[in-house]
């Protein structure tokens, strides 16, 4: 074989290797999680896997799936590879969301009937304390310092800001009705929150603990009732930040830098969770009602392709 026919072989493998990712998707009404090559563009197979499964994360080295199965009353820990239970967490009573630590060590799940954050260390998978915070807990993350966690409680419209060395309450920080999604800037700087009943996204400064920007919502044709925002992610680069907003059926593109809304993009039905791919190319979304996913060029800000998953898909994880 020629020698030029071989190189560009080779690098077509290392190319088609280097994009290649699987994305999870839980399915709240199927008991499942669905498979999926975003790639491809396909869906790969539906593994059952526990009672109402939503909240999934991929552990920070990406060989191990958490699922907060919310009916089972714990987080299964899955091999990522072969799709297999290889254990059960306790993590207190009806599990939703969940967030881990960089380091893989702790995981915080929030208990939204019991008005507690649930801490469980990875290593001994015992639930070393629990953690009071206001009603109906449900938006839960981690700063990227791990320094907080921090909780929001959607009844009682406030953000608690924990110590992740004592489990103490530091802060709160009050914010626009039913909060429900929280994300951190990659710098640890800010704090990303949207508001499902105000339609609204406030940026907190994360040494003030207050809020420093706060983001509305018009979609040319949409009730100002169906915009509950709800997933909210920020790019590495701090260029731009991504708002699911819920019944709306779109998700909001907002400059991260002039926190001015560049435009709406026209997914599925009730969209919930976004997940980047691993270089952030592409934007996924979970699309309750219409049961698919969303893909997103995030090159362009177009919507490339809907992959249908399932009974109600409410989580996404994305392994390189």
């Amino acid at each position: 074989m020629n020698i030029k026919v071989l190189l560009s072989s080779a690098l077509l493998l290392i190319s088609t290797s280097s994009t290649a990712e699987t994305v999870f998707v839980s399915l709240e009404k199927d008991n499942a999680i669905a498979v999926v090559d975003p790639i491809a563009g396909k869906l790969i197979k539906t593994v059952n896997i526990g009672q109402r499964p939503r909240g999934i994360k991929l552990s920070p080295d990406a060989q191990t799936l958490y699922i907060a199965v919310s009916d089972d009353d714990t987080v299964l820990e899955v091999d990522a590879n072969t799709l297999s239970v290889i254990g059960k967490l306790p993590s207190g009573e009806d599990p939703e969301t969940f967030a881990i630590n960089s380091l893989g060590t702790r995981m915080y799940v929030s208990n939204e009937d019991d008005n507690q954050v649930t801490v469980i260390d990875l290593q001994s998978k015992q639930a070393v304390a629990t953690v009071a915070v206001g009603v109906e807990p449900e938006g839960i993350a981690v700063s990227p310092d791990n320094q907080w966690i921090v909780s929001a409680s959607e009844t009682t419209n406030m953000v608690h800001w924990i110590d992740a060395k004592t489990h103490e309450i530091k802060a709160n920080t009050l914010v626009d009705p039913r909060p429900r999604a929280l994300s951190f800037s990659a710098d640890g700087q800010q704090l990303w929150v949207t508001s499902e009943i105000n339609g609204s996204l406030m940026v907190i400064d994360v040494a003030t603990k207050e809020i420093t920007q706060r983001i509305h919502f018009a979609v040319p044709g949409v009730g100002k009732e169906k915009i509950q925002p709800v997933g909210v992610v920020v790019d590495d680069i701090h260029q731009w930040a991504y708002v699911a907003l819920g019944p709306a059926n779109r998700v909001a593109v907002v400059n991260a830098q002039t926190y001015k809304v560049e435009k709406y993009l026209l997914v599925g039905a009730r969209v919930w969770n976004l997940a980047f791919s691993p270089d952030q190319q592409r934007l996924y979304t979970t699309n309750g009602v219409s049961h698919d996913i969303s893909i997103i060029d995030l090159a362009e800000h177009k919507v490339t392709k809907s992959i249908a998953v399932g009974r109600y898909p409410w989580g996404l994880a994305v392994k390189p």
